[in-house]
């Protein structure tokens, strides 16, 4: 009978001690919120996720560690830049890891996929890099929105800015896939409305970076300018190319900033060369000063737009999360939430438009002694306009 008394005793206090294991893990799940990381770390664009990464958690740190009154708990995955595994990732995380955000990615081919995900199983989702039109056009969803620009922005601006000066004639130059035919499509729509003539659009094969060829034909059509868009090492070898064939000298250079970004790669190539961004070293404001200040000290870097997009995804989720008084299954309050705010943003403050994509102000940069500075602003608030997008 003792025997039989206390091993009913023991199940009892097995099953309490159960119980309360449960009630505080139940509880600890109610003290956070799951933030799912599907960026690039190896390969390519591995610098790229790992300034977007560090960007969103110097903002929460900023906050105590917490967004909301929640603790941040990260789950991260390696996309791999690889749009063939894009939809089983993401789904990976909404369904077996149950983020209550996802934050992806740098690649447009994954981000397209991935928002494909989000979007049917009604999970939020930031995109703190990816351009392609379609995330904020065609594709646009209540639950998607973005952190950084669409391919239009930038290069419209662009457009629009050498129209201004007078150009008539550009010859365009791009990698033949999505990013570089929707870029060169932005710049003409706005080159042309301003009175410009396209006089020849050309392209090759990506990544290739065999450009003699073209550069021998800029020469010999004399355009007034050229607007390219490359990127990465590509960007710089373009850019050294032109100059090593003497046409930086006589037939001026533009292209979106993703052009210069490794503006120490291109050596003394770059200089003066112009590009237009969202953002650019020198804004010089308090904002974007103590931005910089915090990110150095943090990561002993310098911080660049990608940092910065991914800081602003962490302002954004926030401003959702604290409209739903921190609870992150209040989606239709969270997304209410992130649609009226302003966000206080290092590159300046910006909202977001119909279509969940930022309206910013695009600066025009200038190369000089190896660094991206400001030169001014060539389009005040400039909202993507959405084409296809049916919210």
């Amino acid at each position: 009978m003792k025997n039989t008394t206390s091993l009913f005793r023991k199940a009892v206090v097995g099953a309490a001690l159960t119980v309360s294991a449960s009630a505080f893990s139940l509880a600890q799940a109610a003290d956070t919120v799951k933030v799912g990381l599907m960026l690039p770390y190896t390969g390519t664009f591995a610098a790229l996720g790992n300034a977007i990464t560090n960007g969103f958690k110097l903002y929460v740190e900023e906050n105590g560690g917490e967004l909301a009154g929640r603790k941040v708990e990260y789950v991260v995955v390696d996309d791999e830049s690889n749009p063939a595994r894009a939809t089983e990732v993401a789904r990976r995380l909404v369904t077996r890891d149950k983020v209550d955000v996802l934050v992806g990615t740098v690649h447009s081919g994954v981000a397209l996929a991935a928002a494909r995900v989000a979007a049917s199983t009604k999970t939020l989702m930031i995109v703190p890099n990816a351009g392609a039109n379609d995330l904020t056009g065609t594709l646009c969803s209540p639950y998607v929105f973005r952190s950084s620009f669409s391919a239009w922005q930038p290069s419209y601006a662009m457009g629009e800015e050498l129209a201004r000066r007078g150009l008539k004639n550009v010859v365009t130059l791009a990698w033949n896939y999505s990013f570089g035919t929707e870029s060169v499509a932005g710049f003409t729509e706005g080159f042309t409305q301003g009175g410009g003539t396209i006089v020849k659009d050309m392209s090759l094969p990506f990544p290739n970076v065999e450009f003699q060829p073209f550069l021998t034909e800029i020469a010999s059509l004399k355009p007034d300018a050229v607007f390219v868009f490359f990127a990465g090492a590509g960007a710089a070898k373009f850019v050294s190319d032109y100059a090593a064939a003497g046409l930086n000298t006589s037939i001026p250079l533009f292209g979106p900033g993703f052009l210069s970004e490794d503006a120490v790669a291109m050596g003394g190539a770059g200089e003066g060369l112009q590009t237009t961004l969202h953002y650019a070293e020198g804004l010089d404001t308090e904002r974007d000063n103590a931005f910089r200040t915090a990110y150095a000290a943090a990561y002993s870097a310098q911080p660049d737009v990608y940092a910065v997009q991914g800081y602003d995804a962490a302002q954004m989720y926030h401003a959702g999360l604290q409209a739903a008084s921190g609870d992150p299954s209040r989606k239709e309050d969270i997304i209410q939430g992130i649609q009226s705010a302003t966000i206080d943003s290092p590159r300046g403050s910006f909202t977001l438009s119909r279509a969940h994509n930022p309206v910013q102000n695009i600066y025009l940069r200038e190369i000089k002694d190896g660094k991206n500075v400001i030169v001014g602003v060539v389009s005040e608030s400039l909202e993507d306009p959405a084409r296809g997008c049916s919210m």
